[in-house]
């Protein structure tokens, strides 16, 4: 049987760490707030006035995935790319990351899931692999958020969180009969909720709109953690009872990096125990659809016989979902 199969994992951080107290010099606020509402004490940036955007990071990222992997970038069948801040609104990233990879006619797919990038992406890597249609594929999630928010105390709730990164993996498809791979997906989307976060370009940047600040990201932060906490233990057990498994079969859980408070939450409720649950959004805040890639990378480093682990994430849209993975070690 074909399964999908990580090879190898990447991350990549800008080298600028941006401490809580540097945020008190553009709105009002202060270390204490921003860790007890989120568990945040620095965040990456790229430099002020750099030219980097999302697909340079997903670049660099996604050569030292190829490197580990032992693949060179013309062995790729696919490249997913998975953003919310493509360099340009049109194209996406995807066909800019490809051509900086040295590629010619490479296909690539954009996928715009905010927070659930990665899972998605995950599940249509797996879709295209056990179809027999595509034997190698790249996935990149990155972000380059720094540039696009209000650094004003109006906009402190959303600009607190963001930040920069990117996190790639390769996967190809293996033949065999262990129960390896991607095990079980489980997605969902509820769109009544769709304006919980959203950016809305539909008019322009219209005077008004600038004068009323609605050309920022905009985000009703209560309603989100509110939904987050009810919907993320749903999905865990829904996606448990369909692989037919328990919490104490899940080696590590590895969770969007959204709020350390949702996913202190997630434990409680499900008496999961803290050290199973990886949390990493103290150093690197929000990175949106890169935060579960980037936070994979390091539990491997720091955990490398970590062999089933199951990761879930919850984000704008509203999409949530869960994917279980078995190592094949």
């Amino acid at each position: 049987m074909r399964k999908s199969i990580i090879q190898s994992t990447a991350r990549y951080l800008p080298p600028r760490r941006v401490p809580n107290a540097e945020l008190e010099k553009y709105m009002d606020t202060s270390d204490e707030w921003i860790y007890k509402r989120s568990g945040i004490r620095e965040r990456r940036w790229i430099d002020e006035g750099s030219e980097l955007r999302t697909s340079d990071l997903a670049f660099m990222a996604s050569n030292i995935s190829l490197i580990k992997a032992g693949w060179k970038a013309e062995d790729l069948d696919l490249i997913i790319m998975a953003t919310q801040t493509p360099d340009l609104y049109i194209p996406g990233a995807g066909p800019i990351l490809q051509n900086k990879l040295g590629l010619e006619t490479t296909p690539c797919l954009d996928i715009r899931q905010q927070c659930t990038g990665f899972l998605y992406g995950l599940q249509v890597a797996d879709a295209y692999i056990k179809s027999g249609m595509y034997d190698k594929i790249l996935l990149s999630c990155a972000e380059v958020q720094s540039i696009g928010i209000n650094l004003t105390t109006r906009g402190r709730d959303m600009s607190i969180l963001f930040a920069d990164g990117a996190g790639s993996i390769c996967i190809e498809a293996v033949d065999t009969h262990k129960d390896v791979g991607v095990l079980s997906t489980v997605l969902h989307t509820q769109g009544e909720y769709h304006k919980n976060i959203y950016l809305d370009l539909s008019v322009g940047y219209k005077e008004e709109w600038i004068k009323e600040g609605l050309h920022w990201p905009q985000m009703k932060g209560r309603d989100v953690f509110i939904h987050a906490v009810k919907r993320l233990p749903e999905v865990v057990n829904e996606i448990l009872n369909q692989t037919n498994m328990k919490i104490d079969d899940i080696d590590m859980f590895i969770p969007h990096q959204a709020n350390v408070r949702i996913n202190d939450h997630v434990c409680k409720k499900l008496n999961i125990p803290p050290e199973k649950m990886f949390n990493n959004i103290d150093r690197y805040g929000n990175t949106t659809a890169a935060t579960i890639p980037i936070a994979l990378d390091e539990v491997l480093e720091q955990h490398p016989d970590v062999k089933t682990i199951m990761f879930l994430g919850y984000g704008a849209g509203e999409n949530w979902g869960a994917i279980i993975y078995r190592r094949m070690i």
